[in-house]
């Protein structure tokens, strides 16, 4: 399965009638200290942050196709805020206001190509945001959520959990997730931001089922081509 057409590109709310078009993915790197260590990478200060195009969307059911061009493909559990409610330089205090619900979602990642692309300087792009990259779960409303920065989130392969953390464990969390990429990026509805990945991410294989669960909010599952 291919990427979603643009008509079918938005995400749901469970329990609701809302749904949103899917905008801008913003996406942070290295958000759980654990992951940066094991990445061999520092852990940053401020938030790293990488775009996805709205094209790497799948949903649940979806299947991961790993471009020919790479040899290797990895597999990022992340909670992902959906954006309601736009704005520019959202105060951390109000940021929670502008978040329409909360999914879980997979940053597939190309790791070779991320690798050729750190050692000369060159962006992202190719290695985060092909077609497929990003599988979304249905979201549900902010509302149902007490606290997104307490919530677990796992992901197993073929029924083995491979990441098994905790959103607490956050560098920064979502309030100044949302309040820092609105310095940079003005947010509109329907954009989403995907969080960072803990420690734990792995190699998909071909035939793998991926199954990302976050706390509260639900699960995606999809089958990596084989």
């Amino acid at each position: 399965m291919n990427a979603p057409s643009i008509a079918a590109r938005a995400i749901t709310f469970r329990d609701s009638t809302l749904s949103l078009p899917v905008r801008k993915i913003v996406c942070l790197g290295r958000n759980y200290a654990d992951h940066a260590r094991e990445m061999k990478a520092p852990v940053p200060s401020t938030p790293v942050l990488f775009l996805k195009p709205s094209t790497a969307v799948i949903f649940d059911g979806g299947t991961v196709i790993r471009p020919s061009f790479s040899k290797e493909m990895q597999f990022e559990a992340e909670m992902v805020l959906a954006i309601g409610r736009g704005g520019s330089k959202i105060p951390e205090e109000s940021a929670r206001d502008h978040v329409a619900g909360y999914g879980v979602g997979i940053d597939m990642t190309l790791r070779d190509v991320q690798a050729e692309a750190k050692k000369a300087g060159l962006p992202w792009a190719v290695a985060k945001g092909f077609d497929t990259s990003g599988p979304l779960s249905t979201f549900v409303l902010s509302e149902e959520v007490a606290n997104p920065n307490q919530l677990s989130l796992t992901l197993s392969v073929n029924g083995e959990i491979r990441q098994n953390a905790n959103t607490c464990s956050m560098i920064f969390p979502t309030e100044q997730i949302v309040s820092f990429v609105s310095s940079i990026f003005t947010l509109e509805e329907g954009d989403l931001i995907f969080t960072g990945t803990p420690e734990g991410v792995g190699t998909a294989h071909p035939g793998d089922l991926l199954t990302a669960s976050l706390e509260s909010v639900g699960s995606v599952t999809v089958k990596v081509a084989g």
